[in-house]
């Protein structure tokens, strides 16, 4: 992460709107990755943004976000499948990139499970491909589902059907077992495949994702697509008491499993293990991108459980990143929805790691610059100029970066870049805030790039997703003449103001037809009636994510609670009070979000918008039947009998909210030795206070 600020240096106020764009780009990353089949990111860039973001949130716990990269999960499935609910999630893994990082994983799984004995672990590779889950029922498999987001993938049941390496029926196993694995193209494979020219992909993982999610199975089944199991979701009966005994038993099963799969009883011989495998890796005839362990004892999985997206008790220690130099030829200025100017380099194209790249970040005017934020030089001082050598990395999927500069090739010509000072696109002054690292247009609702930007954020995937209408859609009727769309209401008014429009109807123009127009208009109208989260998301309020938008919606449940509450908020109020009481809602994302909702020109948006629609109550998820199933839980002082993180767990687990901090929404407060104000707080609001063992009795643990 050359030319950032180390994030010990951070203040407060740049921490917060680093983690914002840290937001946005990776949930940009996501999507691309898992629903798109289009990466636009190296797994070293991604991996290295995803890191930064995980140590400003140490650094910051109060600055996390609802819509944090650290939640998220692949990403919504795409349409054109149906859509199948995970039984048990498929999660994320937490990253490793040196040794000392698997050192310190060991250590924390030593301290949560307070063991101080032997620990062993399976350490197999990182297969680079599509993720898969397959059920059997009674032998038979029923169904096959991607990933998605986690919760809910893609039904690819049939195209599933076409892999060979894919079993249709098993004997001996339990009647209901879910197979999690990898679906893959080998090296030789995916040479002949680009050999037949029907299309050229850029690299197997992404010609395996492809052929994987055809809507036609014959087109699957032309594709030569492997596949390893390494995991289960759902069981009716254990495989096995450890993890290399289950891989084993899913091997008698018919299943291929990945032969350099070795037991491994701490740090030493993971590395070990990690460095063996990474010297097979250029004849393996496969893409791996790292060795990923798992603790090896199952009730030790068991115990050690979940984070909200990743399992605790397993990691992977990724490969390091590939390089490669070429020229730089341009600089352009991008203006993205909040009005950040952000500089991204036009390269003379070259392969990296089997990935063809023509532009790359540049971050900010302080990277260019050749200097940190605070000054301090960065590459020894060098700047970066037009005409440059650079020096590029990617590995895997994300973003491709500079890393640096050959001074002795640089031309005589070139000259030091000079950011703008004046948004390229509206004109408007482009200021830098005092510990902002981004340079941001001032114009907000007048820069037409910023108003583009929002409309086709409103109209994304995860937000109001109008069929026929994305990107180009948008940009065509936000500088049309006749039909302007400039706000979000203006797409629903879009049918009536054409009807006005005689012969310059949109049917009659080049490009669009009847059937076509009538299909836009009815894929408009069906979006009327919104979900709350989809539509608090979709206002494109900078800091709400999905994540985030889901958490307000759960809480209020209905829109004007939500705008009642929103509209009412100000510090020291109790809809202050109550909205950053909202577990994973910070003063940052109530302030961004209060602000919104008091610009004029923003509220005036807002109301017209939601004239238009029937906004739907989003309910709070079925929880489990429990004691405090539903209640909000806060934790204060020390526990002596399990951790911290092992409670909130166990909590949340129960179907319990655990919050930050105490409010009149309180139901509970878990006080230890050494409770401070939060008990104070309690009090005040007569929330019950427990201590450790009462809540234990509580919730059955005794």
């Amino acid at each position: 992460m050359d030319g950032l600020k180390p994030v010990r240096d951070l203040t407060e106020e740049a921490a917060r709107d680093e983690l914002a764009a840290l937001a946005v780009r990776l949930a940009q990353a996501n999507r691309a990755y898992h629903a798109e089949d289009a990466p636009d990111l190296t797994d070293a860039d991604y991996d290295a943004l995803k890191q930064r973001n995980a140590e400003i949130e140490a650094r910051f716990p109060h600055l996390k976000r609802g819509d944090s990269p650290s939640d998220q999960i692949g990403a919504a499935p795409a349409d054109g499948f149906g859509k199948v609910t995970h039984a048990v999630r498929m999660l994320s893994l937490e990253n490793a990139f040196t040794p000392a990082d698997v050192v310190d994983f060991d250590d924390r799984l030593r301290r949560y499970l307070g063991h101080s004995g032997p620990l062993f672990y399976t350490a197999e590779p990182k297969i680079d491909g599509l993720s898969l889950s397959l059920r059997y029922e009674r032998g038979v498999l029923v169904q096959a589902a991607t990933r998605g987001d986690g919760e809910v993938g893609e039904n690819v049941t049939e195209n599933a059907r076409t892999i060979a390496d894919i079993p249709k029926r098993l004997a001996g196993a339990p009647d209901l077992l879910e197979v999690r694995g990898e679906v893959y193209m080998s090296h030789a494979d995916f040479a002949t495949l680009n050999a037949r020219g029907d299309r050229i992909f850029a690299n197997p993982r992404n010609a395996a994702a492809g052929s994987l999610r055809q809507l036609d199975p014959a087109i699957t089944a032309s594709r030569p697509l492997r596949f390893f199991a390494y995991a289960w979701g759902a069981l009716s009966a254990p495989l096995a008491a450890t993890q290399l005994g289950a891989i084993s038993r899913l091997a008698t099963l018919g299943f291929k499993t990945n032969p350099l799969t070795a037991l491994c009883d701490g740090p030493d011989t993971l590395v070990a293990q990690y460095q063996a495998i990474e010297a097979q890796r250029a004849a393996l005839g496969y893409d791996i991108d790292g060795v990923v362990y798992k603790v090896d004892d199952l009730d030790l999985q068991a115990r050690l459980g979940f984070r909200s997206n990743t399992p605790r008790w397993a990691i992977a220690h990724k490969f390091p990143a590939e390089l490669a130099w070429t020229e730089l030829i341009g600089i352009d200025i991008q203006v993205g929805r909040t009005g950040a100017l952000s500089p991204v380099a036009r390269l003379l194209p070259v392969t990296v790691g089997g990935v063809v790249v023509s532009n790359a970040t540049l971050h900010n005017e302080d990277y260019i610059a050749g200097r940190g934020a605070k000054g301090n030089p960065i590459r020894g001082g060098r700047d970066i100029r037009i005409g440059d050598r650079v020096q590029v990395y990617r590995a895997g999927d994300v973003i491709p970066k500079i890393s640096d500069v050959d001074l002795d090739h640089r031309p005589a010509t070139a000259m030091p870049y000079g950011f703008p000072v004046l948004c390229p696109q509206c004109g408007s002054a482009a200021v830098r805030e005092a510990g902002d690292a981004v340079r941001r247009c001032t114009g907000g609702l007048i820069c037409p790039a910023q108003a583009v930007e929002r409309l086709k954020h409103f109209v994304s995937r995860g937000a109001f997703d109008i069929e026929g209408l994305g990107a180009k859609q948008v940009e065509m009727f936000f500088h049309d003449a006749d039909l302007p769309v400039r706000t979000p209401a203006d797409i629903f008014t879009l049918a009536a103001r054409d009807e006005a429009n005689g012969l310059r109807r949109l049917k009659n123009r080049e490009g669009f037809g009847e059937r076509s127009v009538s299909n836009l208009f009815a894929a408009i109208e069906n979006k009327r009636r919104i979900p709350l989260d989809r539509l608090i998301f979709a206002l494109g309020i900078r800091h709400v994510g999905e994540a985030a938008a889901g958490l307000l919606a759960r809480h209020y449940v209905t829109w004007p609670v939500f705008e009642a509450a929103v509209t009412g908020a100000k510090p020291d109020t109790a809809e202050w009070a109550e909205l950053t009481s909202i577990n994973g809602v910070g003063d940052v994302l109530a302030g961004s979000l209060v602000a919104a909702f008091r610009n004029p020109a923003e509220r005036a948006a807002i109301d017209a918008l939601v004239a238009q629609l029937d906004v739907v109550p989003v309910q709070a998820r079925a929880r489990v039947d429990s004691p405090v199933a539903g209640k909000t839980v806060v934790f204060t002082g020390t526990l002596e009998k399990m951790s911290r993180a092992e409670a909130k767990a166990r909590a949340e687990a129960l179907g319990a909210k655990v919050a930050g901090s105490v409010s009149a929404k309180t139901d509970l407060l878990v006080a230890g030795p050494g409770a401070g104000s939060k008990a104070k707080d309690a009090a005040k609001h007569g929330v019950t206070i427990l201590d450790e063992d009462a809540w234990l009795a509580l919730i059955g643990s005794a």
